[in-house]
């Protein structure tokens, strides 16, 4: 399994403190490419994030049925997976937090056009948007800078969350784009 990046508090600008006994989270995401060539953004108006679909991996699923569940849920499409590019570490020091999440490149072979986000997702103002690759690199950059707190996640938190799609969509535009 390949290592995509490694993201610490230093990645985000913040010191690393000492913690103990780290919750650890499993989640799957990664790119999802429609006819056009473009790829799935979930975009949070009110936090100014943008962000690529995936989640939480649930107990008894293996990476790939989660990232397929996770992309129905927040772009409503059914996807055929292409290819596993690798994981990603985060490793949050503040929030005794780390993930690791299991990346891949799928195509839409379906499109339901019905959402099924979260309560927090839909308060956060998450809607879905379609852009190519590099317009979508300058967006969750951009967004890197303009975070907002919600209800639900500190500006820290989601720094972490815009640093690791960054770095998953430098590797697919270097690496993957054809």
């Amino acid at each position: 399994m390949k290592l995509i990046a490694k993201i610490t508090d230093i990645e985000i600008g913040e010191n690393i403190i000492d913690y103990k006994n780290p919750r650890m989270r499993k989640a799957a995401r990664g790119i999802v490419l429609n006819e056009k060539g473009e790829i799935a953004l979930l975009h949070k108006k009110n936090k100014n994030e943008y962000k690529l679909p995936g989640g939480g991996m649930e107990e008894d699923e293996t990476k790939e049925i989660a990232f397929q569940r996770e992309i129905l849920e927040e772009t409503g499409c059914n996807v055929e997976i292409m290819e596993y590019m690798g994981y990603t570490e985060e490793i949050k020091s503040h929030s005794s937090f780390v993930q690791t999440s299991y990346v891949f490149i799928s195509k839409v072979i379906s499109n339901t056009n019905q959402l099924h986000l979260t309560q927090k997702e839909i308060e956060e103002g998450g809607e879905l948007v379609w852009v190519m690759p590099e317009v979508a690199l300058p967006l969750i950059q951009e967004s890197f800078h303009n975070l907002k707190p919600s209800q639900y996640d500190d500006v820290y938190s989601t720094k972490f969350i815009v640093k690791r799609d960054e770095m998953i969509l430098k590797e697919y535009i270097l690496n993957y784009m054809k």
